[in-house]
């Protein structure tokens, strides 16, 4: 009987054996499927972040991009503004010149119905156009510049609405 026992004993020790040895290499086995499982996972998230920084940093060079396309245009759109000022400033100190020095003179058209009678008031032709028979008045040089450097200024205030508009058109336009 104690033989029988001893070889009991010997088989249950080996059961046991093969048991810890099976539960153990079944431990090994999960441990390595969680372990790939979480290594893929990682992989698949190291990629999303990856497309992410790359959508990120496209979207903001086109971004640089627009900004200096938009900064290029306000650069030549201001040279445009100032070559406009630039000439409107020239052409008005010229004609305020013009009328300084007697080179020329303004003179305004009066309606003949109302000047019938004036003695003071004559019918002229003028070298830039040929109005016979108009009655004419000519402008005290004075006010003839104060009237030059108003329409001087409406002209200046014109050329800075129209920058002003183009400025305002191409802002919105790039949105």
């Amino acid at each position: 009987m104690k033989v029988d026992a001893v070889k009991r004993g010997g088989v249950l020790l080996i059961i046991l054996a093969l048991m810890a040895g099976s539960a153990w290499a079944a431990w090994e086995w999960q441990a390595n499927a969680y372990g790939r499982q979480l290594a893929a996972k990682e992989a698949t998230h190291q990629t999303a972040l990856t497309h992410l920084a790359n959508a990120n940093s496209a979207q903001i060079l086109a971004e640089q991009g627009k900004r200096l396309a938009l900064e290029q245009w306000l650069a030549a759109s201001d040279q445009a503004h100032y070559r406009a000022l630039t000439d409107e400033k020239t052409k008005q100190a010229r004609l305020r010149d013009r009328l300084a020095t007697a080179d020329l003179r303004l003179s305004v058209q009066l309606d003949a119905t109302t000047a019938i009678g004036c003695d003071g008031m004559q019918a002229t032709t003028s070298t830039g156009g040929m109005v016979y028979g108009a009655y004419r008045a000519q402008l005290d040089p004075a006010h003839a510049q104060r009237i030059i450097g108003i329409t001087g200024d409406g002209d200046q205030g014109l050329i800075a609405l129209q920058a002003c508009q183009a400025y305002a058109k191409e802002v919105s336009d790039t949105k």
